[in-house]
């Protein structure tokens, strides 16, 4: 395994997954779609073909 490529593909991955992650809840908050202020966010991360399921759970408080 090339070390170098490896660590540039998922920087990729990953900087993709923020980016579009951040501009989805901007739009849902902006569009006033949360209900009682709060927002509970839950991303897990699955892959094909291997034992991956990691969850990360997170309530941001708008008020």
């Amino acid at each position: 395994m090339d070390e170098e490529k490896f660590n540039m593909a998922l920087r990729k991955f990953l900087k993709q997954v923020g980016v579009t992650s951040q501009r989805e809840i901007e739009r849902v908050v902006r569009e006033g779609a949360v209900p009682g202020g709060r927002l509970k966010l839950r991303m897990q991360l699955t892959a094909e073909g291997v034992p991956l399921n990691h969850v990360v759970e997170e309530t941001i408080e708008l008020k």
